[in-house]
């Protein structure tokens, strides 16, 4: 059984009005014949509003409605907008209002390609769709069999860009934490959640990654990226990220790009190289004498492992930098007050240095991977006062502070996330 219930009017041309009441009656009854008391949510796009009068050239509805039948739609939320876009994220916002995820959406045949085509790019796997033919005559229509185009999807993708553009940034001014370390020849910066236009509570709102799980899609996130790298000065289309496996694996930018990677470096100037930080670290490497770079997503599994030096040696190796000359600066990150690990998995983190390490004697101790990090950075031949691992901003703890930074151990798997990114300017 469906959660939600959607009636797509938006493009539907009708004769009469009373062809339209019947159609609408007798669509109307069986939804809430089957629906009402079952479903949260029942709703009904159309273009502009229920009393429109528009040209079909322009394949708009045509749709008035008497007290009567305006009586007949109380169930129902009426969305209205003459874009498609806005119509449809209106609904996503609705739905995710009552946590949804089971939606039946009622089409008209020549519509429901399109429809599925908006329904791609503003919704995530998270939800299930049901397509139902909408009846307009007598009998049921037949399912479409028509794709979309290239120029017809990119004219989709331009009016959802258009729509997302305009929408407001949610949750204060975007702002970018920068260190002072690292010269004025790079564009580099860690992010915080404000600032984008996501809207679910623990994406909200500058959320910068997308998956299959959660309720963002990628058209959002590319939003939050397009306004980041407006205030920061990079290009986003020229913007990479890790490609997180929890392991040490470094992708050299040139090179044949791994299937996974939680390390990049880059001695090209004008491409953006991001680590992704949710709790793990996202770490952010200069050499200024090499004008090189890199970032690294360092979680409990990659520090051990040793990503933050296998990106170094990356560095070294490819581009020729001394060690003496790099850069390291940890972004922010969960602390020792809110990490935990098993005593089992603690026990390296111990062996390394036991004050990485608090409680250690506890079932589940608490482990500082700031402290780890460095300590593999020193042991590796990095200059103690080349690491910014304490900055006021820098080492808040993310689980602690949910007004600035996102945070898995705080929200769960439906968590936001921030980046540490770096780019050589042209």
């Amino acid at each position: 059984m469906a959660e939600a219930v959607l009636i797509d009017l938006f493009g539907l041309e009708l004769d009469s009005q009373e062809k339209c009441h019947q159609t609408l009656r007798k669509t109307l009854n069986t939804v809430r014949h089957h629906h009402a008391g079952k479903a949260q949510f029942l709703c009904i796009i159309c273009c502009s509003n229920m009393s429109c009068e528009w040209d079909s050239e322009h394949d708009n509805c045509k749709l008035e409605t008497s007290n009567e039948f305006s009586a007949f739609l109380n169930d129902f939320e009426i969305v209205s907008n003459p874009s498609m876009a806005a119509s449809l994220y209106i609904v996503k916002q609705k739905i995710d209002e009552k946590n949804v995820r089971s939606i039946k959406v009622i089409v008209p045949v020549h519509r429901t390609t399109l429809m599925k085509a908006f329904i791609d790019q503003l919704f995530t796997e998270v939800y299930s769709f049901e397509f139902e033919d909408l009846q307009v005559k007598d009998g049921l229509l037949k399912q479409s069999t028509e794709v979309i185009t290239a120029p017809e999807l990119e004219k989709i993708q331009d009016e959802i860009k258009m729509y997302l553009r305009s929408l407001p940034s949610l949750n204060g001014k975007l702002t970018v934490i920068t260190s002072s370390l690292i010269p004025d020849i790079f564009i580099h910066g860690f992010t915080t959640r404000a600032g984008g236009i996501s809207y679910i509570p623990t994406l909200s709102s500058l959320n910068l990654f997308s998956s299959s799980k959660r309720r963002d899609p990628k058209m959002v996130v590319q939003e939050n990226l397009r306004r980041l790298a407006s205030t920061a000065g990079f290009n986003a289309e020229k913007f990479y990220r890790v490609k997180i496996d929890h392991a040490n694996e470094v992708w050299i930018m040139g090179k044949k790009e791994p299937e996974f990677y939680d390390g990049i470096t880059t001695n090209q100037k004008g491409v953006t190289i991001a680590a992704l930080g949710a709790d793990c670290i996202p770490i952010v490497f200069a050499d200024p004498v090499k004008k090189a770079c890199g970032v690294a997503h360092s979680g409990w599994k990659g520090t051990l492992l040793g990503v933050a030096m296998a990106t170094v040696k990356a560095m070294i190796s490819e581009y020729d930098c001394r060690l003496e000359d790099i850069i390291v600066v940890l972004g922010p990150s969960v602390g020792p007050c809110c990490f935990t690990l098993p005593k089992e998995s603690a026990d390296a983190f111990h062996n390394l240095h036991p004050a990485c390490v608090r409680l250690f004697d506890s079932p589940d101790p608490y482990i500082d991977l700031r402290k780890a990090t460095r300590i593999l950075l020193e042991q590796g031949g990095i200059l103690p006062q080349n690491i910014q691992d304490q900055n006021q901003d820098l080492n808040l703890c993310t689980s602690c502070h949910p007004e600035k930074f996102f945070s898995f151990v705080r929200d769960g798997l439906n968590f936001g996330t921030q980046i540490g990114f770096i780019s050589i300017r042209d």
